[in-house]
């Protein structure tokens, strides 16, 4: 890959679980222009004191290089890994989808949810709240067909990844 060849990077960092740190990750990328296209932080351990962030972003090689040795540089990091080069990796996306409609729509919006399998959560006689899981395509895909049906609201997770096999970052 060439150094001016922009690629997708999913970022996982293992970081302490204490007040400030997301802050200071989101300053690094905003402070140098990197833009963040995905989100997500939890905690991950049992006592609360670990939290995994997954960062989705995009640049050259150079660039994904200095996002990942400033994300190790901050000193509540334990560990940074760019999961699509430390090998296959899974990640998903949740979204929840509200759309309305009646008659023909209605059964449409179903039609389609069934074959994207997602979950009717929530209906009225005026709407359904679907909630669906899987790659960002996937759900773009669906909820590009909702539009016409009576798409009203779209809330997302952003992402969530993992490497496979029993290695951990």
């Amino acid at each position: 890959m060439s150094d001016t060849t922009f690629r997708a990077a999913t970022i996982a960092v293992l970081v302490e679980n204490e007040s400030g740190v997301l802050a200071r990750v989101i300053g690094l990328f905003s402070g140098r222009g990197y833009n963040i296209d995905s989100l997500t932080v939890a905690p991950v351990d049992e006592e609360g004191k670990l939290s995994r962030i997954t960062v989705v972003t995009s640049g050259t090689e150079m660039v994904i290089e200095q996002i990942k040795a400033q994300l190790d540089r901050l000193v509540p990091v334990h560990k940074v890994a760019d999961l699509a080069l430390e090998g296959p990796y899974l990640n998903r996306e949740l979204a929840l989808i509200k759309v309305a409609g009646s008659g023909a729509g209605r059964q449409e919006a179903l039609r389609l949810a069934d074959a994207f399998r997602a979950r009717v959560v929530d209906a009225t006689t005026e709407s359904f709240v679907f909630e669906m899981t899987g790659s960002g395509e996937k759900l773009d895909a669906f909820i590009n067909l909702m539009r016409p049906v009576g798409l009203v609201e779209v809330s997302r997770t952003g992402v969530v990844a993992i490497a496979r096999g029993a290695k951990g970052i």
